[in-house]
């Protein structure tokens, strides 16, 4: 289900309030129509890594689908007032609100994409009304995910293989935090949730264990256990650290062998709490020494990738992670920095005019263009991604520049493999993509991430993989900084 279904109402106020009273100078300034360029990025890859995968396409694309202003948001919006008491919003405006219809050209990289800083995960081409209005909810949908799904991915790269279960619901920010976390965290590779609304409306395995309250509900651990194993007698993982935790390994092994005689096996043990390696390791011992070789042994207790990493390294026998606050609230990492900016303009039926930001801060500067993302492969590795503008036709064997460093440049030889990121999503207004099945995107996740070297998948201290503008673009961006630094020095004269 997607995200204006799961709502039930419009969203197009589901935006910051300069969003509008832009919108209504661009209207009262005869802007409105002006066609424009934005391209969405973020700066840095989140969590130290050398890598992001990109989350969120699907409710974005549903969002645009289906945006327009109801009765409703009108009406909220007439009431609005401003500083001396009048109407904040024009009728005549909110009347051209109400005839409004996306029309807009849009282009995306695929979710479960392999991503890096400055390159545009999606583009909109369009009347600057329409694109501005459209800048906090598709940042709102894809910063977040697109966190999430980073976060999985390194927990699941660092689990190597073990099954990992999200538990974060209850931590999560809020109820749409969960459920786009827990969508977010299957993109990125984690096996099941137990966030059953998202089982229900994203059609995701769920599954959960029980709590100590369950144990702690009966005269002893035992009989606890032994309740849980009558109710899910093929389905019983029993948490075994409410008193003490080998000897609560004991009395499951105790109540797996009564199982056992009535033809049902326990499936596992839960360790949520203590040394998770030690327990784990001696748990083990006690688990196979008692013939359960096959008891899975699950943990929880405020893990993530460099705990899970830190627990293999000792050897724990630990083989299911749940995964909760971590995870869901991207906890060592709260925000992407994901970004919406100007890049082109043109009046109807005129020339683009290109447009940057400047900053004092080389890596505030934006890139001017209709951008779009190369990425060049070699004997199937990835091997850096070029950032060029449509308006400009790369060589047949290109070169990039580093966007900070003129010096440092790549080329790539006519040999290697390429493909253009950004695909088609809306073509004049019209949705002209299907989105995947999540199962496939989360296949898609783990096909990219296996061609990226795994120098650039470290958790600590990865390898930088190569971005950089084509040589065109590059040269066109810096001779439009020197424009405009000229022109501020002009201005100060």
């Amino acid at each position: 289900m997607n995200i204006t279904q799961r709502y039930q109402f419009s969203l197009a106020l589901l935006t910051d309030m300069y969003q509008l009273t832009m919108a209504q100078g661009y209207w009262k300034k005869g802007l409105a129509e002006q066609e424009a360029v934005f391209h969405m990025y973020f700066r840095n890859n989140p969590f130290k890594g050398g890598y992001s995968v990109c989350a969120g396409l699907e409710d974005a694309v549903d969002l645009l689908a289906n945006f327009h202003f109801s009765n409703n948001d009108l009406s909220y919006l007439g009431s609005l007032k401003g500083s001396q008491g009048q109407n904040l919003f024009e009728e005549s405006f909110l009347a051209y609100l109400k005839d409004l219809k996306f029309t807009c050209e849009v282009d995306a990289i695929p979710e479960g994409t392999v991503v890096f800083p400055n390159q545009p995960l999606l583009r909109i081409k369009g009347p600057i009304l329409q694109c501005q209005l459209l800048e906090t909810p598709l940042l709102t949908i894809l910063n977040f995910q697109t966190l999430v799904a980073t976060k999985a991915a390194r927990i699941v790269d660092a689990a190597q293989g073990d099954q990992v279960i999200e538990f974060g619901m209850r931590r999560a920010q809020g109820p749409d935090g969960g459920l786009s976390a827990a969508r977010a965290a299957f993109i990125g590779g984690v096996g099941a949730t137990s966030n059953l609304l998202a089982g229900q409306l994203f059609q995701m395995p769920v599954k959960g264990t029980h709590a100590h309250s369950w144990v702690m509900s009966y005269k002893s651990e035992e009989e606890a256990f032994s309740a849980y194993a009558d109710v899910f007698p093929h389905d019983s993982v029993f948490l075994v650290d409410t008193y003490n935790t080998l000897e609560g390994i004991k009395k499951a092994i105790a109540v797996g062998r009564k199982m056992r005689e009535q033809g049902a096996e326990l499936k596992g043990i839960r360790l949520d709490s203590g040394d998770l390696a030690y327990l784990s390791i001696e748990g083990r011992k006690l688990l196979d020494e008692a013939g359960f070789p096959n008891v899975s042994i699950v943990a929880s207790n405020d893990l993530d990738e460099h705990l899970i990493q830190s627990l293999k390294i000792q050897g724990a026998r630990i083989d299911t992670w749940g995964i909760g606050t971590k995870l869901v609230t991207a906890f060592d990492q709260p925000a992407l920095g994901g970004v919406y900016k100007l890049a082109a303009l043109r009046a109807p039926g005129g020339e683009w005019e290109y447009k940057l930001k400047l900053s004092e801060q080389l890596v505030k500067i934006s890139t001017p263009g209709i951008l779009q993302v190369r990425r060049f492969y070699k004997n199937n590795t990835m091997v850096g991604d070029m950032i060029y503008s449509e308006t400009m036709v790369p060589a047949d064997s290109p070169t990039m520049v580093h966007p900070n460093d003129p010096t440092q440049q790549k080329n790539f030889p006519q040999d290697c493999d390429h493909e253009d990121l950004l695909v088609p999503i809306f073509r004049a207004g019209k949705c002209v993509y299907s989105s995947p099945a999540l199962p496939e995107i989360q296949e898609r996740t783990k096909k990219q991430l296996h061609l990226l070297h795994e120098t650039n998948r470290r958790l600590l201290n990865p390898h930088t993989y190569k971005v950089g503008l084509e040589e065109q673009l590059h040269a066109k961006k810096m001779a439009l900084i020197l424009q405009l630094r000229q022109g501020e020095k002009q201005g100060q004269e």
